[in-house]
């Protein structure tokens, strides 16, 4: 009988883990939201969050202040915290439109970290959001996981959600983000004497944000809430208010849920156990530099600029912005992550991969490409330095058409636009760190823009980025 390499990488990780099998190896509750701020979050100085269960979260653990995004949208962002590679590599460069592109999704034949991780013996589960493929053939229990409840797609309402449960659509009562909880905790429960593996993905905070239960809204009912540039031109204001005090009823939501989840794991005396991860697959402007939304940004002005470029409709705004590619990222591990403990080096979804195979003692899979960095040691209190370089990349082709490519240091922000060069930026981060002021034309900074340049091109040559042949 012949196997496939595939295959045999799979059985070769399951062989390795019976060596290990004695010791056991720590459970990973892997938390993902949607559409997740950095700046939302009391941990993160904003006065208007509520947010104490997250807080705390991160007080416990370490902080990865500096934690980005690949690509600012979700279904690339998910392709490459699941395989570590970037989405153009796969052919995952935007959302995933389920009409529009009914036959894509991530390629079967990639081994993911989670799949590495059933092979290895963990009891693996994923209850939320996939948006990775709507087709069988890209369904989550054939990407690692046992267990699968909730939706395939990019989006479900927010209260009485019909949900995949055990292989079959079936009409749920209760808030969304509730339901997957309730679930999610059960998914422990029946585990909790093995070793598992639960990815925990809502789709919260991600719009709609209404209904909200009365505790979750409350807060906020009657909130004349911040909003970082209420003297942008033109900027509605009242409507980015109002949306902020829907937002964080929202993240107030997910705090209020991850508490639960992190009292049960308390209560069932496996915090020790348990390697928590909390982040985001993207993060969010409200109002910031006069946009609403994600890496595919929506103007919030009265009224919105006029259209100067065919590809760009006139509400839209795509961008890289650090409110789109940066997220809130926290580890906690007791006993072995120091509580308390900040990295401020940057860390990227493509990291999680090597870095939670090595935490779980499991060797990575033979042939297959890995674009992250293992930061197990860095989590576990080694002295570790790396470059300060951010790189991402996002093509458009919904909303919008474009090819950014962005390259991020300590000072300076590049982002390469490839079919549209006129909407080129360069941001001085040293001095305007909230990227209000695009200063690629002054003539002073051509310098800095030819060393960026280089450093954005050396790594589309890395990664065979079919881009390359538009860039000059």
């Amino acid at each position: 009988m012949q196997y496939s390499a595939r295959v045999l990488c799979l059985l070769g990780m399951f062989l390795v883990s019976l060596a290990t099998a004695k010791e056991r190896r720590p459970n990973v509750l892997f938390i993902l939201t949607d559409d997740q701020a950095p700046w939302a979050l009391g941990v993160s100085g904003h006065p208007n969050a509520d947010t104490p269960h997250l807080d705390k979260l991160f007080k416990q653990g370490m902080y990865l202040k500096k934690s980005y995004v690949v690509t600012p949208v979700c279904s690339p962002s998910r392709t490459s915290l699941m395989t570590s590679r970037y989405g153009s590599e796969l052919g995952i460069t935007d959302w995933i439109h389920p009409r529009n592109e009914p036959q894509l999704g991530l390629p079967p034949k990639t081994v993911t970290w989670t799949e590495a991780m059933q092979a290895a013996g963990y009891r693996t589960g994923l209850v939320g959001k996939w948006h990775l493929g709507v087709p069988d053939k890209f369904h989550p229990t054939k990407t690692g996981f046992d267990y699968f409840m909730g939706f395939r797609t990019g989006g479900t309402v927010v209260i009485n959600p019909t949900l995949e449960v055990n292989g079959k659509n079936a009409k749920t009562e209760g808030y969304t983000y509730d339901v997957l909880t309730d679930d999610a905790m059960e998914f422990i429960k029946r585990n909790q004497k093995k070793e598992f593996l639960l990815c925990l993905h809502y789709r919260a905070p991600h719009t709609r944000w209404l209904p909200q239960p009365e505790s979750d809204r409350k807060p906020f009912e009657n909130l004349d809430p911040q909003i970082p540039n209420p003297d942008y031109p033109n900027l509605d204001v009242a409507r980015v208010k109002r949306m902020t005090r829907e937002y964080l009823g929202s993240v107030k939501g997910v705090d209020r849920n991850v508490g639960r989840v992190i009292k049960l794991l308390d209560e069932l005396k496996l915090a020790k156990d348990t390697i928590v991860v909390f982040t985001s697959d993207h993060g969010y402007s409200m109002g910031h530099n006069g946009i609403w939304h994600k890496g595919n940004g929506h103007w919030v002005l009265k009224p919105p600029p006029a259209v100067t470029n065919k590809n760009i409709p006139r509400n839209q705004r795509p961008n890289m912005y650090d409110n789109s590619i940066f997220v809130p990222t926290a580890v906690r591990w007791p006993g072995h992550i120091a509580p308390g403990t900040v990295l401020d080096l940057p860390v990227s979804n493509l990291d999680w991969y090597p870095t939670l195979l090595k935490l779980a003692g499991i060797k990575l899979p033979k042939g297959e490409t890995i674009r992250g960095r293992d930061i197990s040691g860095t989590l576990l209190g080694e002295k570790t330095d790396w470059p300060d370089v951010c790189y991402g990349e996002y093509s458009t082709h919904h909303q919008s058409k474009t090819h950014m490519r962005m390259i991020r240091t300590t000072n300076w922000k590049l982002v390469r636009d490839f079919l549209n060069p006129e909407r080129d930026e360069l941001f001085d981060l040293k001095n305007d760190p909230a990227e209000s002021r695009n200063v690629i034309a002054a003539k002073k900074n051509a310098a800095v823009v030819k060393e960026l340049h280089g450093m954005i091109v050396a790594r589309m040559r890395e990664v065979k980025d079919p881009v390359l042949d538009r860039v000059k």
